[in-house]
């Protein structure tokens, strides 16, 4: 099994203006990525809108980001459903298709039971490939809580969990728990920040990395971050953090991917319009989006 360490990158699907997905941009966006020493990419996930696109989309995103990688960094998909039986084809497909590791996110609106939510994740760690949960309540509106995330994590298959609980205490309760009983073992639990600004303290407690929506613009720093943390040079991790945070904060004041696809196009990079029921970025966001990118150092 791969290592998930380091900066991952929850790639946008970049659109054109007429709504289709923009191929040849998502592959300039891949490559871009991998230019810049991205550690691992995620497509298919939240900021890749994926509750918007068709299979046959899907698959071709698949197609491109396998073959552009050619297994240079781990590729972790995006196959989480509020259904069971489809998660499971869609995580079949991942493995088929050739990712590293497939992204469950805890099943939404069902709100299920602990019961309900062990056979759906017991499910899809049965396919075959790990599995790296995707913890999110504010948009799943179901929590998984400590206790729970152990059972599951005892699944063979379970590779590790990425945070946006947004809950620091249960983070720490996890790392304490679950990965660090089974760091250096040959079945390790990985915890990666599924929020940017959580990164630092979470790495700071023996986190792994971070899924990063900002580093679709600056993934070198996302990078050189991560990789201060994971040497122990917390100075150093903590001096990008705060030249990444107003950038942090202005990418989410909106829904994700909302800004983030404004601030990319701004700077040059394929992004294009969200699809609806995203709408386009409000008037007012745009001044302090746009100088948030400029203190970023980046040409906007």
């Amino acid at each position: 099994m791969k290592e998930f360490k380091g900066a991952y990158t929850a790639l946008v699907t970049p659109m054109k203006e007429n709504g289709e997905v923009d191929y040849d941009g998502f592959k300039r966006l891949v490559n871009f990525q991998l230019e810049q020493g991205i550690d691992g990419l995620v497509p298919l996930g939240t900021t890749g809108e994926t509750p918007t696109l068709e299979e046959d989309e899907e698959e071709k995103l698949i197609r491109i980001i396998v073959d552009e990688v050619k297994g240079k960094v781990p590729v972790i998909v995006g196959a989480g459903s509020n259904d069971t039986k489809h998660m499971s084809i869609y995580v079949k497909r991942a493995k088929d298709m050739g990712a590293d590791a497939a992204l469950v996110v805890t099943p939404y609106y069902n709100k299920p039971n602990d019961s309900g939510l062990l056979k759906h994740f017991e499910a899809a760690a049965a396919i075959g490939i790990p599995i790296i949960i995707y913890n999110i309540a504010s948009r799943s509106g179901r929590n998984i809580p400590t206790q729970l995330m152990e059972k599951i994590a005892a699944f063979p298959g379970i590779a590790g969990v990425k945070e946006a609980s947004g809950d620091m205490a249960q983070m720490e309760d996890v790392l304490h728990s679950i990965a660090m009983p089974r760091r250096g073992g040959e079945n390790p639990f990985y915890v990666l920040s599924g929020d940017d600004g959580f990164t630092l303290p979470l790495m700071a407690l023996g986190g792994d990395g971070v899924i990063s929506v900002i580093s679709n613009i600056a993934p070198a720093r996302v990078k050189a971050m991560t990789s201060a943390c994971l040497e122990g040079n917390f100075e150093e991790a903590r001096m990008i953090h705060f030249k990444l945070l107003p950038f942090i904060k202005a990418a989410f004041i909106e829904t994700n991917p909302v800004p983030i696809k404004q601030a990319m196009a701004w700077v040059g990079l394929p992004a294009g319009p969200a699809r609806l029921p995203l709408g386009r970025l409000d008037p007012k966001n745009e001044a302090p989006l746009r100088a948030a990118v400029e203190k970023l150092g980046i040409k906007a």
